[in-house]
C-alpha cells in the first residue's frame, strides 16, 4: 500500500483517516484522539490487514525513547474507545495474543482524484440548493443568527489563560440536573482523579478544604457550591474554581466544565461534551478533562504520557465508583471500619476495580488487621496496570509498606513519585512518615516533611512526622516548635498529645505527664496508646504492679475498637517489661495474650523478646525463625527485630557456658 504523504487518505469501516491532518473523521465528523494514539492507527491502517508487532509498533511512534509495553496498552485501549469498541466487542483492532495487532477490517487507498469530485459535487449541489431554496435557506440562517446570540448570552466563550504551574485550583461539586443520584459526589471524585495524573496541574487537597470550610464556619461536609468553592479558592490563593455539571439530553447526557478566575470571576475555559449513554459518562469526562488540560497551557508531551482513561484508571462502573466514593465519605466522618463495606461493595460490582482493593488493604492497616491489609494490597499490586500513574506510585507503596515491608525499595517509589510529581505533597509526607520513621533516617524525614508543608502548609500529618522526627534526634525544642507552628494554623490531632505526653516525660514534667493524659480520657484512638505509654512511665520508674493495671485498660480499650494487632502489641510490651523484671510466669502469659490476638511483626517479636527472656527460647526461636521466612525482605525485622532476637539467643548461651564452667 503507497500513497504520496502530502495526500494520504484511508477508509476502513465507517472512518476515513487523513495523514496530513491527523485526523479521523467519521460521518464528516472528527474523533478526537491525542497524537500518539492517532500515530498508533496510521500505522495499523498502513499495513492494512497485516499483523503490526508490539515492538514494531513502540518503534514506530516513541522512536527515540523507551517506553514500557504498558504505555502501548493504554494507548490502544483509548483508541478503541474513540473507534466505539466495547471491552467484549473488538470490531475494529484485533489483538493476535503473543504477537501484537492488526485491523479487522481492509483498507481502501482513497484517490486524488475522488476527493476533488466529491468536493465538486458538493459545490453543485449547494448551487442547486441555492437557487430552488433560497427562501427558506435564508430564513433558516436567520433563525440560526438569532440562536447563536441566545447561545452567547448564555454560554460565553472565552480564550482560554493559561494557567502557571505555581497555581493551584478549588474542584467545586458537580451541578447534577439529571435526578439521577449516581452521578452525585462520583463525578468529582472522577474528575479528580483524570485531573491528578496532571504532573502540571494542582488541586486544593479535600483535608485542606475541610479545614478552610472550619474557618468559614461551615460544616465540613459542606456542598462544594460555586460560592463556597470561590471563597475557598480566595482564602487559599488559589488561581481558579473549577464548576462542573451534568444534564440531560433526551436519552443523553452533557457535561460541561468551567474554570473561573476565581478574584475576578473571569471564565478562564469552558468545555462541553456528550455522551450517548449513562455507560459512557465516564469515558466523557476523561475527554473533557484531556480538553482542560491542554486548553490551559499543559504540554501535549505530559499529556500523552499521564492520560489513563478513567475507565481504566478507576472502574467503567458509575456504580462501583459511588461505593468508593462513598467510602471516602466515611472513612472522613466515622473512620475506617465504617469505610470497608463500602470499598468491599465496588470491588463485588467490579472485580477488577485496583484502588478499591488499595484502599481497602490501608483500611484493614488502619484497623490492626495485617493480614486482611496484606491481602487485599496483592490484589491491587496485581491490578496496578488498570490505574492512573500517581496511583500506581501509592499502590507500589502499599505493597512495600504492607506486604513485603522493604522500606528502601518503597523509598525509592516515593522519590520517583516526588520526582515525577513535583507539585504533589502525598508521596513526600508518606516518605516523612512511614519509610524514614521505620528506617530511623531520621534526618531525610525532617527534609521530606519541611517540603510537604512547603505544598501543604495545613497538612497535619506533615506537623506530626517533623515533631516526631526532631523528638527521635533529640531535638525537643524543635518538636516543640513544630506543635506551636501547627497550633497557630489551627491544627489538632490526637497525635500531637502523645507527642507533648512524651515532651513532658523528657523534662520530668509530672503535671504535663498527667495533664496529657488526662485530655486524652474518652478520645478513641489515643487514650488507648495514652495508657500503653503511661504503662511504660510507670515500669521505668519500676511501679510494676501500677503498669500492669495500665496495660490491661489499653488492651482493653484497643479490643473495644476492634483494633486486635493494636491491642497485641499492648499485650508485648507488657511482657517484654515483665521479662525485665524477672517475672517469667506473667511475662509468659503476656506474650501468648499477645500471639493470640495478632501476627503482625511487632507482636511477634515482642512475644520473641519476653519469651527468650522468660526462659522458653525454644519458642522465641521458633518465631524468630517464622518471621524470617514470612518476611524475607522486610527492613525492620531482617535488620532490627531478628538481629536483636539473635544477640539475644548468643548471650543466652554465652551465659550457659559460663554456668558450665
Amino acid at each position: 500500500m503507497s500513497a504520496n504523504a502530502s495526500n494520504e487518505l484511508y477508509e476502513f469501516g465507517p472512518f476515513r483517516v487523513d495523514a496530513q491532518r491527523e485526523v479521523v473523521l467519521r460521518a464528516g465528523e472528527p474523533i478526537p484522539l491525542t497524537p500518539k494514539t492517532f500515530q498508533i492507527l496510521l500505522v495499523l491502517v498502513r499495513h492494512d490487514q497485516a499483523i503490526v508487532t508490539k515492538d514494531d509498533l513502540m518503534k514506530a511512534v516513541w522512536p527515540d525513547t523507551f517506553v514500557e509495553e504498558s504505555n502501548l496498552s493504554r494507548n490502544i485501549f483509548m483508541l478503541r474507545k474513540a473507534l466505539g469498541e466495547s471491552p467484549q466487542d473488538h470490531r475494529y483492532i484485533l489483538t493476535v495474543p503473543g504477537r501484537g495487532y492488526r485491523l479487522a477490517e481492509s483498507v481502501r487507498v482513497v484517490q486524488e482524484q475522488e476527493v476533488i469530485i466529491a468536493a465538486h459535487r458538493s459545490r453543485v449541489q449547494v448551487q442547486i440548493s441555492e437557487s430552488e431554496h433560497w427562501g427558506r435557506i435564508a430564513a433558516a440562517v436567520a433563525g440560526l443568527l438569532v440562536l447563536a446570540g441566545v447561545l452567547a448570552l448564555q454560554f460565553p466563550f472565552h480564550r482560554s489563560r493559561a494557567l502557571s504551574d505555581r497555581d493551584t485550583m478549588v474542584l467545586a461539586d458537580f451541578a447534577n440536573s439529571t435526578g439521577e443520584p449516581v452521578f452525585d459526589e462520583t463525578l468529582r471524585q472522577g474528575l479528580a482523579v483524570a485531573l491528578e495524573q496532571s504532573p502540571f496541574l494542582s488541586l486544593i487537597s479535600d483535608q485542606r478544604i475541610r479545614q478552610t470550610l472550619g474557618l468559614m464556619r461551615q460544616a465540613p461536609d459542606a456542598r462544594l457550591t460555586p460560592e463556597i468553592a470561590r471563597e475557598i479558592c480566595e482564602r487559599t490563593g488559589s488561581a481558579a474554581v473549577l464548576e462542573g455539571s451534568i444534564a440531560s439530553l433526551g436519552t443523553q447526557y452533557v457535561l460541561g466544565l468551567r474554570a473561573k478566575n476565581c478574584s475576578s470571576g473571569d471564565v478562564l475555559d469552558e468545555e462541553q461534551i456528550q455522551a450517548a449513554r449513562k455507560e459512557d459518562v465516564l469515558n466523557a469526562l476523561s475527554r473533557i478533562a484531556t480538553q482542560f488540560r491542554a486548553r490551559i497551557g499543559e504540554s501535549l508531551a505530559t499529556i500523552e504520557k499521564h492520560s489513563t482513561p478513567l475507565e481504566q484508571a478507576t472502574t467503567p462502573s458509575l456504580e462501583a465508583l459511588k461505593a468508593y466514593t462513598t467510602a471516602a465519605t466515611a472513612n472522613r466522618k466515622t473512620g475506617p471500619s465504617t469505610a470497608i463495606p463500602h470499598l468491599q461493595r465496588a470491588i463485588a460490582i467490579d472485580p477488577q476495580f485496583a484502588m478499591a482493593y488499595g484502599q481497602l488493604g490501608f483500611k484493614y492497616s488502619n484497623i490492626g488487621e495485617a493480614e486482611s491489609a496484606a491481602e487485599n494490597t496483592r490484589k491491587a499490586y496485581d491490578l496496578r496496570d488498570r490505574v492512573s500513574d500517581p496511583e500506581k506510585f501509592y499502590i507500589q507503596f502499599l505493597y512495600d509498606r504492607q506486604v513485603t515491608g522493604n522500606l528502601k525499595r518503597g523509598q525509592q517509589t516515593l522519590e520517583s513519585w516526588a520526582q515525577t510529581y513535583p507539585r504533589d505533597f502525598q508521596p513526600l509526607d508518606l516518605l516523612a512518615g512511614r519509610v524514614t520513621e521505620g528506617s530511623g533516617d531520621y534526618a531525610k524525614g525532617i527534609d521530606a516533611a519541611q517540603k510537604a508543608l512547603e505544598l501543604n502548609p495545613d497538612f497535619i500529618f506533615s506537623y506530626d512526622s517533623l515533631a516526631f522526627h526532631n523528638l527521635h534526634l533529640g531535638r525537643l525544642t524543635e518538636a516543640e516548635k513544630t506543635l506551636r507552628r501547627a497550633a497557630a494554623r489551627k491544627l489538632d490531632h490526637p497525635d500531637f498529645l502523645v507527642l507533648r505526653f512524651y515532651l513532658s516525660f523528657l523534662y520530668e514534667d509530672q503535671g504535663g505527664l498527667e495533664r496529657e493524659f488526662n485530655l486524652g480520657r474518652g478520645k478513641r484512638g489515643v487514650e488507648d496508646r495514652l495508657s500503653n505509654d503511661q504503662a511504660l512511665v510507670l515500669a521505668y520508674a519500676g511501679h510494676v504492679r501500677q503498669a500492669e493495671t495500665m496495660w490491661q485498660r489499653a488492651v482493653s480499650l484497643a479490643q473495644e475498637a476492634g483494633d486486635l494487632e493494636r491491642a497485641g502489641t499492648y499485650e508485648a510490651a507488657a511482657a517484654a517489661c515483665e521479662a525485665q523484671f524477672g517475672n517469667a510466669a506473667t511475662a509468659a502469659r503476656h506474650a501468648m495474650a499477645a500471639l493470640g490476638l495478632g501476627k503482625g511483626r511487632e507482636v511477634e517479636f515482642g512475644a520473641a523478646f519476653a519469651l527468650q527472656l522468660s526462659g522458653d527460647p525454644s519458642r522465641a526461636r521458633t518465631l524468630a525463625d517464622e518471621m524470617g521466612e514470612r518476611f524475607p525482605e522486610d527492613t525492620s525485622v531482617q535488620f532490627s527485630y531478628l538481629p536483636t532476637l539473635h544477640a539475644l539467643f548468643a548471650l543466652a548461651q554465652v551465659r550457659h557456658k559460663m554456668r558450665q564452667n
